[in-house]
Protein backbone atom coordinates (compact mmCIF):
# COMPACT_ATOMS: atom_id res chain seq x y z
CA UNK A 1 0.00 0.00 0.00
CA UNK A 2 3.21 2.40 0.01
CA UNK A 3 3.16 3.11 -3.51
CA UNK A 4 3.71 6.22 -4.97
CA UNK A 5 1.14 6.91 -7.49
CA UNK A 6 2.66 8.29 -10.51
CA UNK A 7 1.08 6.10 -13.37
CA UNK A 8 -1.64 4.30 -14.13
CA UNK A 9 0.02 0.99 -13.67
CA UNK A 10 0.89 1.95 -10.08
CA UNK A 11 -2.15 2.76 -9.34
CA UNK A 12 -3.55 -0.20 -10.68
CA UNK A 13 -1.14 -2.36 -8.30
CA UNK A 14 -1.70 0.06 -5.31
CA UNK A 15 -5.72 -0.40 -5.81
CA UNK A 16 -5.00 -4.27 -6.01
CA UNK A 17 -2.62 -4.18 -2.56
CA UNK A 18 -5.47 -1.88 -1.12
CA UNK A 19 -7.93 -5.13 -1.69
CA UNK A 20 -5.25 -7.36 -0.38
CA UNK A 21 -4.51 -5.56 2.72
CA UNK A 22 -8.48 -5.39 3.55
CA UNK A 23 -8.69 -8.76 3.44
CA UNK A 24 -5.59 -9.32 5.73
CA UNK A 25 -6.91 -6.79 7.98
CA UNK A 26 -10.48 -8.86 7.54
CA UNK A 27 -8.86 -12.34 8.08
CA UNK A 28 -7.03 -10.90 11.21
CA UNK A 29 -10.25 -9.69 12.89
CA UNK A 30 -11.74 -12.92 12.60
CA UNK A 31 -9.15 -14.09 15.16
CA UNK A 32 -11.02 -13.05 17.85
CA UNK A 33 -14.44 -11.91 16.49
CA UNK A 34 -16.91 -14.80 15.64
CA UNK A 35 -19.55 -14.08 13.05
CA UNK A 36 -20.36 -10.17 12.42
CA UNK A 37 -19.03 -9.91 9.28
CA UNK A 38 -21.62 -7.38 8.04
CA UNK A 39 -20.29 -5.08 11.14
CA UNK A 40 -16.29 -5.77 10.24
CA UNK A 41 -16.57 -4.70 7.21
CA UNK A 42 -18.59 -1.51 7.98
CA UNK A 43 -16.29 -1.01 10.37
CA UNK A 44 -13.01 -1.22 8.24
CA UNK A 45 -15.39 0.71 5.43
CA UNK A 46 -15.49 3.67 8.05
CA UNK A 47 -11.68 3.24 9.03
CA UNK A 48 -10.98 3.43 5.42
CA UNK A 49 -12.84 6.59 4.56
CA UNK A 50 -11.55 8.30 7.51
CA UNK A 51 -14.68 8.45 9.53
CA UNK A 52 -16.06 7.76 13.31
CA UNK A 53 -17.99 4.49 13.93
CA UNK A 54 -21.22 4.45 16.08
CA UNK A 55 -21.80 0.64 17.33
CA UNK A 56 -24.79 0.11 18.58
CA UNK A 57 -26.35 -2.78 20.49
CA UNK A 58 -27.33 -4.80 23.66
CA UNK A 59 -24.30 -5.51 26.22
CA UNK A 60 -22.57 -8.49 25.41
CA UNK A 61 -22.28 -8.72 21.18
CA UNK A 62 -18.41 -8.33 21.23
CA UNK A 63 -18.52 -4.00 20.33
CA UNK A 64 -16.07 -3.70 22.57
CA UNK A 65 -13.94 -6.59 21.78
CA UNK A 66 -14.11 -5.83 18.07
CA UNK A 67 -12.79 -2.51 18.98
CA UNK A 68 -9.92 -3.65 20.42
CA UNK A 69 -9.05 -6.18 18.05
CA UNK A 70 -8.95 -3.80 15.79
CA UNK A 71 -6.61 -1.78 17.51
CA UNK A 72 -4.14 -4.56 18.17
CA UNK A 73 -4.84 -5.31 14.32
CA UNK A 74 -3.57 -2.03 13.33
CA UNK A 75 -0.95 -1.42 15.64
CA UNK A 76 -1.76 1.66 16.67
CA UNK A 77 -2.31 3.43 20.00
CA UNK A 78 -5.33 2.76 21.60
CA UNK A 79 -7.53 4.67 24.76
CA UNK A 80 -10.72 3.34 26.05
CA UNK A 81 -12.91 5.83 28.01
CA UNK A 82 -15.48 4.35 29.86
CA UNK A 83 -18.31 6.58 29.68
CA UNK A 84 -21.07 7.00 33.16
CA UNK A 85 -23.52 9.80 34.21
CA UNK A 86 -20.37 11.19 36.57
CA UNK A 87 -17.59 11.78 33.20
CA UNK A 88 -16.61 15.27 33.02
CA UNK A 89 -15.35 16.66 29.72
CA UNK A 90 -12.12 17.44 31.32
CA UNK A 91 -11.67 13.23 31.48
CA UNK A 92 -11.68 13.31 27.85
CA UNK A 93 -10.11 16.25 26.57
CA UNK A 94 -7.11 16.82 29.26
CA UNK A 95 -6.60 18.99 31.77
CA UNK A 96 -3.84 21.94 32.71
CA UNK A 97 -2.21 20.91 35.75
CA UNK A 98 0.42 22.93 38.26
CA UNK A 99 3.65 21.14 38.22
CA UNK A 100 6.46 21.98 40.52
CA UNK A 101 10.14 21.85 39.45
CA UNK A 102 13.19 20.95 41.44
CA UNK A 103 13.88 24.52 42.25
CA UNK A 104 10.68 25.22 43.87
CA UNK A 105 9.01 26.81 40.77
CA UNK A 106 5.06 26.41 39.51
CA UNK A 107 4.26 26.62 35.99
CA UNK A 108 1.43 25.42 33.82
CA UNK A 109 1.23 22.30 32.11
CA UNK A 110 -0.83 20.33 29.89
CA UNK A 111 -1.74 16.95 30.56
CA UNK A 112 -3.62 15.06 27.45
CA UNK A 113 -6.73 12.90 28.17
CA UNK A 114 -7.54 9.83 26.39
CA UNK A 115 -8.97 11.49 23.15
CA UNK A 116 -5.10 11.70 22.44
CA UNK A 117 -5.19 8.42 20.77
CA UNK A 118 -5.49 7.34 17.22
CA UNK A 119 -8.06 4.71 18.20
CA UNK A 120 -10.26 5.63 20.94
CA UNK A 121 -12.76 3.55 22.08
CA UNK A 122 -16.02 5.33 23.30
CA UNK A 123 -17.87 2.93 25.13
CA UNK A 124 -21.62 2.90 26.31
CA UNK A 125 -21.24 6.20 25.22
CA UNK A 126 -24.95 7.21 25.27
CA UNK A 127 -24.53 6.26 29.18
CA UNK A 128 -22.89 10.05 29.78
CA UNK A 129 -24.78 13.26 30.08
CA UNK A 130 -24.85 15.48 27.04
CA UNK A 131 -22.17 17.90 28.85
CA UNK A 132 -19.64 15.25 28.64
CA UNK A 133 -21.11 13.28 25.48
CA UNK A 134 -20.40 17.22 23.59
CA UNK A 135 -16.49 17.00 24.70
CA UNK A 136 -16.42 14.85 21.49
CA UNK A 137 -17.42 17.14 19.42
CA UNK A 138 -14.49 19.04 18.33
CA UNK A 139 -12.27 16.31 17.88
CA UNK A 140 -14.34 14.07 15.94
CA UNK A 141 -15.07 17.08 13.28
CA UNK A 142 -12.26 19.00 13.80
CA UNK A 143 -8.94 16.41 14.56
CA UNK A 144 -7.94 18.86 17.24
CA UNK A 145 -8.89 19.53 20.85
CA UNK A 146 -9.06 23.41 22.50
CA UNK A 147 -8.17 23.79 26.26
CA UNK A 148 -8.31 27.49 27.37
CA UNK A 149 -6.77 29.49 24.68
CA UNK A 150 -4.63 26.48 23.09
CA UNK A 151 -5.86 24.57 20.05
CA UNK A 152 -3.79 21.11 20.06
CA UNK A 153 -4.11 18.65 17.35
CA UNK A 154 -4.98 15.01 17.70
CA UNK A 155 -2.86 12.00 15.88
CA UNK A 156 -3.07 10.66 12.38
CA UNK A 157 -4.97 8.54 11.82
CA UNK A 158 -7.51 9.51 14.21
CA UNK A 159 -10.79 7.45 14.56
CA UNK A 160 -13.33 7.33 17.34
CA UNK A 161 -15.40 4.10 17.75
CA UNK A 162 -18.44 4.55 20.01
CA UNK A 163 -20.50 1.57 21.60
CA UNK A 164 -23.89 2.56 22.57
CA UNK A 165 -26.97 0.44 24.49
CA UNK A 166 -30.60 1.13 22.29
CA UNK A 167 -31.85 4.58 23.84
CA UNK A 168 -34.43 1.86 25.48
CA UNK A 169 -32.43 0.83 28.13
CA UNK A 170 -32.33 1.93 31.76
CA UNK A 171 -29.91 4.61 32.49
CA UNK A 172 -28.99 5.76 28.94
CA UNK A 173 -29.51 9.70 27.65
CA UNK A 174 -29.64 10.32 23.64
CA UNK A 175 -26.94 11.64 21.94
CA UNK A 176 -27.90 15.05 20.48
CA UNK A 177 -28.44 15.26 17.14
CA UNK A 178 -24.98 17.17 15.92
CA UNK A 179 -22.77 14.27 17.60
CA UNK A 180 -25.04 11.90 15.71
CA UNK A 181 -24.51 13.74 12.37
CA UNK A 182 -20.56 13.31 12.77
CA UNK A 183 -20.57 9.97 13.03
CA UNK A 184 -20.05 8.17 9.52
CA UNK A 185 -21.35 5.26 9.65
CA UNK A 186 -23.78 4.08 12.40
CA UNK A 187 -23.80 -0.18 12.67
CA UNK A 188 -26.50 -2.24 14.35
CA UNK A 189 -24.67 -5.20 16.32
CA UNK A 190 -27.22 -8.34 15.80
CA UNK A 191 -27.34 -11.11 18.54
CA UNK A 192 -24.92 -14.53 17.12
CA UNK A 193 -26.55 -17.51 15.38
CA UNK A 194 -26.75 -21.10 16.45
CA UNK A 195 -23.75 -21.68 14.56
CA UNK A 196 -21.90 -18.06 15.50
CA UNK A 197 -22.79 -19.04 19.33
CA UNK A 198 -21.48 -22.63 19.53
CA UNK A 199 -18.13 -21.39 18.09
CA UNK A 200 -18.02 -18.32 20.72
CA UNK A 201 -18.60 -20.98 23.38
CA UNK A 202 -15.85 -23.08 22.00
CA UNK A 203 -13.16 -20.17 21.62
CA UNK A 204 -14.08 -18.80 25.12
CA UNK A 205 -14.22 -21.93 27.53
CA UNK A 206 -11.01 -23.43 26.78
CA UNK A 207 -7.49 -22.67 28.23
CA UNK A 208 -5.35 -20.27 26.17
CA UNK A 209 -6.41 -16.89 24.46
CA UNK A 210 -5.64 -15.57 20.49
CA UNK A 211 -2.66 -13.13 20.26
CA UNK A 212 -3.53 -11.17 17.18
CA UNK A 213 -0.14 -9.07 15.84
CA UNK A 214 -0.55 -6.20 13.44
CA UNK A 215 -1.32 -6.68 9.73
CA UNK A 216 -0.75 -2.76 9.01
CA UNK A 217 0.10 0.44 10.38
CA UNK A 218 -0.72 3.57 10.56
CA UNK A 219 1.40 4.97 7.09
CA UNK A 220 -0.87 1.71 5.37
CA UNK A 221 -4.19 3.52 6.76
CA UNK A 222 -3.36 7.05 5.95
CA UNK A 223 -2.19 5.53 2.31
CA UNK A 224 -5.46 3.76 1.91
CA UNK A 225 -7.47 6.54 2.74
CA UNK A 226 -5.67 8.52 0.46
CA UNK A 227 -5.88 6.18 -2.55
CA UNK A 228 -9.91 5.85 -1.59
CA UNK A 229 -10.40 9.59 -2.39
CA UNK A 230 -8.73 9.66 -5.44
CA UNK A 231 -11.38 7.42 -6.56
CA UNK A 232 -13.22 8.29 -9.59
CA UNK A 233 -17.10 8.63 -9.50
CA UNK A 234 -19.33 9.08 -12.12
CA UNK A 235 -21.32 12.46 -11.58
CA UNK A 236 -24.74 10.35 -12.19
CA UNK A 237 -23.62 8.02 -9.15
CA UNK A 238 -22.97 11.28 -7.16
CA UNK A 239 -26.33 12.78 -8.55
CA UNK A 240 -28.02 9.51 -7.09
CA UNK A 241 -26.64 9.62 -3.67
CA UNK A 242 -27.31 13.52 -3.57
CA UNK A 243 -31.48 12.45 -4.40
CA UNK A 244 -31.33 10.16 -1.60
CA UNK A 245 -30.71 12.65 0.85
CA UNK A 246 -32.56 15.10 -0.35
CA UNK A 247 -35.77 12.65 -0.35
CA UNK A 248 -35.56 12.65 3.20
CA UNK A 249 -36.00 16.28 3.57
CA UNK A 250 -39.89 16.91 4.63
CA UNK A 251 -41.51 19.62 2.04
CA UNK A 252 -38.61 19.43 0.17
CA UNK A 253 -38.17 18.82 -3.84
CA UNK A 254 -37.74 15.14 -3.93
CA UNK A 255 -39.94 14.15 -0.38
CA UNK A 256 -41.74 11.20 -0.60
CA UNK A 257 -45.06 11.34 0.31
CA UNK A 258 -45.41 8.70 2.08
CA UNK A 259 -42.71 9.33 4.67
CA UNK A 260 -43.86 13.44 4.72
CA UNK A 261 -45.37 12.72 8.50
CA UNK A 262 -42.34 10.44 10.11
CA UNK A 263 -39.65 12.73 9.18
CA UNK A 264 -38.90 15.61 11.20
CA UNK A 265 -35.47 16.27 10.13
CA UNK A 266 -34.05 14.66 7.52
CA UNK A 267 -30.53 14.08 6.33
CA UNK A 268 -27.41 16.74 6.54
CA UNK A 269 -24.96 17.72 3.63
CA UNK A 270 -22.35 14.93 5.66
CA UNK A 271 -25.10 12.37 4.38
CA UNK A 272 -24.22 12.54 0.78
CA UNK A 273 -20.29 13.19 2.15
CA UNK A 274 -20.96 9.22 3.54
CA UNK A 275 -22.44 7.91 0.87
CA UNK A 276 -19.73 8.88 -1.61
CA UNK A 277 -16.62 8.23 0.49
CA UNK A 278 -18.00 5.05 1.88
CA UNK A 279 -19.00 4.12 -1.41
CA UNK A 280 -15.42 4.55 -2.75
CA UNK A 281 -14.19 2.00 -0.26
CA UNK A 282 -16.58 -0.22 -1.09
CA UNK A 283 -15.55 -0.70 -4.57
CA UNK A 284 -11.80 -0.61 -3.91
CA UNK A 285 -12.79 -3.68 -1.67
CA UNK A 286 -14.04 -5.56 -4.41
CA UNK A 287 -11.12 -4.58 -6.88
CA UNK A 288 -13.00 -1.95 -8.75
CA UNK A 289 -11.89 1.33 -9.75
CA UNK A 290 -15.10 3.32 -9.76
CA UNK A 291 -18.02 3.40 -7.15
CA UNK A 292 -21.30 2.45 -8.70
CA UNK A 293 -25.08 3.20 -7.22
CA UNK A 294 -24.64 -0.17 -6.26
CA UNK A 295 -22.00 0.60 -3.85
CA UNK A 296 -23.89 3.58 -2.59
CA UNK A 297 -26.80 1.72 -2.07
CA UNK A 298 -24.75 -0.83 0.12
CA UNK A 299 -23.73 1.61 2.77
CA UNK A 300 -26.88 3.92 2.46
CA UNK A 301 -28.70 2.34 5.66
CA UNK A 302 -25.26 2.41 8.04
CA UNK A 303 -24.69 5.96 6.48
CA UNK A 304 -28.73 7.46 7.14
CA UNK A 305 -30.02 5.69 9.77
CA UNK A 306 -28.77 7.89 12.54
CA UNK A 307 -29.34 11.13 10.07
CA UNK A 308 -32.96 11.09 10.53
CA UNK A 309 -34.91 12.52 13.51
CA UNK A 310 -38.47 10.72 13.52
CA UNK A 311 -41.81 12.62 14.43
CA UNK A 312 -43.77 11.58 17.67
CA UNK A 313 -46.19 9.83 14.96
CA UNK A 314 -43.78 7.75 13.37
CA UNK A 315 -42.99 6.38 17.25
CA UNK A 316 -46.30 6.07 17.73
CA UNK A 317 -46.98 4.01 14.29
CA UNK A 318 -43.74 1.96 15.29
CA UNK A 319 -41.56 3.28 11.92
CA UNK A 320 -38.09 3.24 13.06
CA UNK A 321 -35.10 4.93 10.78
CA UNK A 322 -34.29 1.41 8.74
CA UNK A 323 -37.58 0.89 7.44
CA UNK A 324 -37.50 5.09 6.09
CA UNK A 325 -34.09 4.91 4.83
CA UNK A 326 -35.54 1.13 2.93
CA UNK A 327 -38.58 2.94 1.54
CA UNK A 328 -36.16 5.41 0.30
CA UNK A 329 -33.91 3.11 -1.63
CA UNK A 330 -36.73 1.76 -2.97
CA UNK A 331 -38.60 4.82 -4.35
CA UNK A 332 -35.67 6.89 -5.80
CA UNK A 333 -34.73 5.72 -9.36
CA UNK A 334 -31.29 5.01 -10.62
CA UNK A 335 -31.65 6.78 -13.48
CA UNK A 336 -31.98 10.46 -13.04
CA UNK A 337 -33.31 12.96 -15.97
CA UNK A 338 -30.36 13.81 -17.14
CA UNK A 339 -27.58 11.46 -19.09
CA UNK A 340 -24.61 9.53 -17.17
CA UNK A 341 -21.75 12.15 -17.17
CA UNK A 342 -19.20 10.50 -15.76
CA UNK A 343 -15.08 10.20 -16.52
CA UNK A 344 -14.28 9.43 -19.80
CA UNK A 345 -13.50 5.86 -20.31
CA UNK A 346 -10.66 4.49 -18.91
CA UNK A 347 -10.21 7.06 -16.41
CA UNK A 348 -8.78 5.48 -12.89
CA UNK A 349 -8.38 9.09 -11.01
CA UNK A 350 -9.54 12.81 -12.46
CA UNK A 351 -6.87 13.30 -15.12
CA UNK A 352 -5.74 10.29 -15.33
CA UNK A 353 -6.19 7.50 -18.02
CA UNK A 354 -5.48 4.39 -19.30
Amino acid sequence: MRTSLDDVETVERACDRFRAAFGALRKRIGLRIVGQEAVVDQSLIALFAGGHVLLEGVPGLGKTLLVRTLADSLGLDFNRIQFTPDLMPADVTGTTIVVEDGLGGRAFQFREGPIFSNIVLADEINRATPKSQSAMLEAMQERSVSVGAETRRLPDPFLVLATQNPIEQEGTFPLPEAQLDRFLLKITVPYAIRRELAEIIHRTTVPGEVDVTPVLDAEDVLAGRSLARRMVIADSVKDYAIRLVLATHPGGEFEIPEFRHYIRIGASPRAAQALVSTAKVVALMDGRYAASIDDVRRVALPALRHRLVRTFEAEADGVDADEIVRGVLERVPADADHPEDGPPAGTIFAGETR
